[in-house]
């Protein structure tokens, strides 16, 4: 089943979109905050909860990519130019990659240093790996080097959303936001 496109994305996309959002940036926030903290108990509870909501991120970003899938987005302004088209599925493309690639990376991590993931505290989920130190090390540097790619994709991302609204004054950052009645 395919849906055709309106003028704004749906609730539904909408929800995705601004949900994942806010996790993706606490996720970051957290991530750089916890990494310069002594060992403790603290620490290792903000490591949970890193895992916990990076598990939540890979799960709602499979969700979004089966709505992505049959639900067919706003078409792009007219006036954009092929490059500035390419440009945008690029970005999106890139977006939803990592939105898989790193959580998938921390679990992979995770399970290389032996450590399980527990979601939320409750739910084990599967080692995706034997216990191996240096496939382990060697994640954790994916994992960063991914982040630090998300970080300069997503600010691309909002420098062109921000670009189509003040320069461009089309509609690209407002069919994302909440409707007003």
């Amino acid at each position: 089943m395919f849906h055709t496109p309106s003028a704004h994305y749906d609730a539904t996309a909408k929800l995705l979109h601004w949900l994942m959002a806010l996790m993706i940036f606490g996720l970051l926030g957290l991530g750089f905050y916890m990494q310069g903290l002594p060992l403790s108990p603290q620490k290792l509870q903000f490591y949970s909860w890193h895992k916990w909501a990076g598990v939540t991120v890979f799960f709602l970003a499979l969700l979004r990519l089966v709505w992505r899938a049959t639900h067919q987005p706003p078409a792009l302004p007219g006036h954009m130019s092929t490059l500035e088209r390419w440009g945008a599925k690029l970005g999106h493309f890139a977006l939803y990659a990592l939105m898989v690639a790193i959580p998938l990376s921390g679990w992979l991590m995770s399970s290389a240093k032996g450590i399980q993931t527990v979601w939320f505290g409750v739910l084990p989920l599967p080692d995706l790996l034997e216990k191996n130190k240096e496939i382990g090390n060697a994640l954790q540097t994916l994992h960063a080097v991914l982040n630090l790619t998300l970080i300069a994709v997503l600010l691309a991302h909002v420098a062109g959303a921000l670009k189509h609204h003040w320069f461009d004054k089309d509609d690209v950052l407002t069919r994302m936001l909440p409707r007003r009645t």
